[in-house]
């Protein structure tokens, strides 16, 4: 069947039985993820949902609950802080202590425009946060992951067009920091990580993408000034964006993690339930930009991002 730009979860799951998976989803205490795990859960999906913080999770996952009780899904709320490596390191530990496998992990959790701020570990909040803290978690965790049809799902961003990564200026050191442009980097670090992971993983059935949701109101915005309003409408002149609903928004992430074919969305990037056709005009308002699919690229932010968390992960 053909999904696009309006379908929503349950239409992209409709007649899919999850029963007896375990999938996790970071940043599910909000939006996209919440979403995302009631969807699954709706099927028969266990899940393990990483938050920042558990009295608002569990507040925020009411309907996921509800949902999970009239199919018998087990649903776990974990703590975990994406801007602190320790909180990263813990929360994978205790995942690895207590489940021996998982089938799908959709690393959604993130932040978008930030004023200049630090993690942690002092790495920028946006680069440290968006990939960083999901680069160390979901290679934690790969070990949990068995063969085909396990998947990961990286949430990037057609805000990836505001920048490649820089990785000789990550913590923007060399020069002036700009919202705009540290979310560009940490979104195209979030498709050049999936396309790497797919590498590694492919022979094993490991199969990694990144997804971009659509455009979304959801928390995700809650850092927005006028200033960086102003910013990305001037970024967007060239193409009126289509707004979505919450369950159209993660429609992408669940097709990607269920429902599309493993070779055609591996190392891909993919939107609106389908594979994006790719661009080397970065003047254009669509598609994927080559950049962010170089696999040299990819890589070598592999490497640098493990000089940067002090942890090697070999394949």
């Amino acid at each position: 069947m053909n999904f696009g730009s309006e379908s929503t979860t349950d239409e992209v799951l409709e007649g899919i039985a999850l029963a007896g998976q375990w999938v996790l989803i970071t940043g599910a205490s909000a939006g996209l993820g919440q979403e995302t795990a009631r969807a699954v859960v709706a099927h028969g999906a266990n899940v393990v949902l990483g938050v920042r913080d558990l009295d608002k999770g569990e507040r925020a996952i009411a309907d996921v609950r509800a949902a999970a009780a009239g199919t018998g899904a087990e649903v776990e709320l974990r703590a975990v802080d994406l801007a602190s490596l320790a909180s990263v390191r813990a929360f994978t530990d205790a995942v690895v202590a207590e489940h021996d496998r998982l089938d799908v992990i959709i690393a959604n959790a993130g932040v978008m425009a930030t004023p200049e701020l630090n993690t942690a570990d002092g790495f920028e909040l946006q680069f440290g946060t968006n990939h960083l803290g999901h680069f160390v978690l979901v290679n934690r965790l790969r070990p949990l992951l068995g063969g085909a049809p396990a998947r990961i799902v990286n949430l990037s961003s057609a805000g990836h067009r505001f920048s490649d990564v820089v990785l000789d200026d990550v913590n923007f050191e060399k020069s002036p920091y700009d919202p705009w442009l540290a979310y560009g980097r940490s979104k195209s670090a979030n498709i050049l990580f999936a396309v790497e992971l797919d590498r590694r993983g492919r022979e094993a059935g490991q199969r990694a993408c990144a997804v971009h949701p659509g455009t979304i109101i959801t928390e995700l915005g809650r850092h927005l000034t006028a200033e960086t309003f102003a910013t990305l409408d001037a970024a967007r002149a060239a193409r009126e964006p289509i707004w979505k609903s919450i369950p159209a928004g993660a429609a992408t992430s669940v097709w990607a993690g269920f429902v599309a074919d493993a070779d055609a969305i591996g190392g891909r990037y993919c939107e609106d339930c389908h594979v994006a056709q790719v661009t080397g005009d970065t003047a254009s308002p669509d598609c994927v930009y080559a950049y962010a699919l170089d696999p040299d690229t990819a890589r070598a932010l592999w490497a640098r991002s493990e000089e940067l968390v002090g942890e090697s992960f070999p394949n």
